[in-house]
């Protein structure tokens, strides 16, 4: 059994020979969601991919779940994870995207049309990916992240493209997300959605 969802111990990386990380230590509780801040290449991006198993530490620990990440099914079916936007398949519409990922699970979060709602895409239901904007393409993204039951959230920079008012709304489902008992970390520049969080910096200056 394991009290932190994650659990970063002395987190070193290193990439060509070049400190990204350096002894980051981070402990995150179930139910909470934690904003990693800083500028860019101060290794916010690096320090998510640790998390998610997709980047080795040069030294230290990262555990998920009391265990390293994992690349398997048993893994991924807990950790939802956004980061760069995804390769959508080309002759499908945002509804048909929704409804692939809902048809994989069997308890999904959200129904896709509560997706489509949820998400601001109810008038881009029949439109394929290529065709949207760059902000709903995000929030389809986000849609699809969010649709499938998860754990753990990883995003990095998930108000990417958003308007105001949306990245207020993805506030505000990510709380919804971690009362349900999930677990958040993400990466973000949003003022407003780092307010919502526990701030910290992958540097291990005070955020």
């Amino acid at each position: 059994m394991y009290d932190a969802i994650i659990d970063l111990d002395g987190l070193t990386v290193d990439l060509g020979g070049n400190p990204v990380l350096r002894g980051m230590e981070l402990h995150v509780s179930p139910g909470e969601i934690v904003a990693i801040v800083g500028p860019n290449g101060s290794g916010k991006s690096t320090l998510l991919r640790c998390v998610a198993g997709l980047q080795p530490a040069t030294d230290g620990q990262v555990l998920v779940f009391g265990e390293p990440p994992a690349d398997d099914a048993g893994f991924w079916g807990r950790v939802g994870l956004l980061f760069e936007e995804p390769a959508w398949y080309p002759a499908l519409t945002t509804r048909e995207h929704l409804e692939l990922v809902g048809a994989v699970h069997a308890e999904a979060r959200m129904t896709v049309d509560a997706a489509l709602e949820e998400f601001a895409l109810v008038e881009r239901a029949d439109a394929v990916p290529l065709n949207l904007s760059t902000g709903q393409r995000q929030r389809l993204s986000l849609a699809a992240t969010l649709l499938r039951p998860s754990t753990l959230l990883l995003l990095d920079e998930p108000e990417r493209g958003l308007d105001a008012a949306f990245r207020a709304r993805l506030g505000d489902l990510l709380e919804e997300y971690a009362h349900e008992g999930g677990t958040v970390l993400m990466a973000t520049h949003d003022p407003g959605l780092a307010e919502r969080a526990r701030r910290v910096s992958p540097t291990g200056v005070a955020a």
